[in-house]
């Protein structure tokens, strides 16, 4: 199956925006999207998978994530400066953690253990986002420049909230890792806009 198309690299790039939502969700309301973040969080499990869509359960696990973006690219929606940061500072980690092989060993091996985990408990037990935390925070919450969440400090100062946070995030990291094994880049999300915000109508109607 085709990897490098525009189907998947939009796909990516949705995955990217909907953990953007619901990081600054959590951070603000201390609640965030159920299924959305289940699809988010059960993306990280995904080692394997057949398809683009399969990473994420299907197209409507994504449906946070396509409203997001085509509401960024149509002008509907204002842009929110922080999800903005958010995603952006994703992918640019996403492009260092590349390099660290160390980093992306010991995140493989922390992924499977939350694969065991997720059987044993459900994909958003404590445990499971307890430990996908602790792999990002040991690992590429390291890397400069740290993403730093914006948000009410009750829910900040929160350790589970915190561990959700940090487990979407690491979701963003999957997802960056996906729209760069799509062939997707920073000058062909400028240039291609229009394809991609097409690409975005014709996912949205398949929900």
């Amino acid at each position: 199956m085709e990897l490098k198309t525009f189907s998947n690299q939009t796909i990516a790039l949705a995955g990217i925006a909907q953990v953007a939502v619901l990081v600054q969700q959590l951070a603000t309301t201390g609640t965030c999207d159920q299924e959305a973040m289940e699809a988010s969080i059960g993306s990280v499990l995904k080692i394997d998978s057949d398809s683009a869509v399969d990473i994420y359960g299907g197209l409507s696990g994504l449906k946070l994530g396509f409203e997001q973006l085509n509401g960024q690219l149509t002008g509907e929606k204002p842009p929110n400066p922080d999800q903005a940061r958010y995603a952006a500072s994703i992918v640019f980690l996403e492009k260092k953690l590349a390099d660290r092989k160390d980093f992306l060993a010991i995140i493989q091996a922390g992924v499977v253990k939350a694969q065991a985990q997720a059987e044993q408990f459900g994909l958003l037990h404590e445990n499971v986002l307890a430990n996908l935390g602790d792999l990002y925070h040991s690992t590429i919450s390291t890397l400069q420049p740290r993403i730093m969440v914006n948000g009410e400090q009750r829910f900040l100062s929160s350790h589970a909230i915190a561990n959700k946070i940090r487990a979407l995030l690491l979701a963003g990291i999957r997802s960056a890792l996906l729209w760069r094994q799509c062939g997707g880049s920073r000058w062909k999300f400028i240039f291609y806009r229009r394809r991609i915000q097409d690409e975005l109508q014709h996912l949205i109607k398949q929900i």
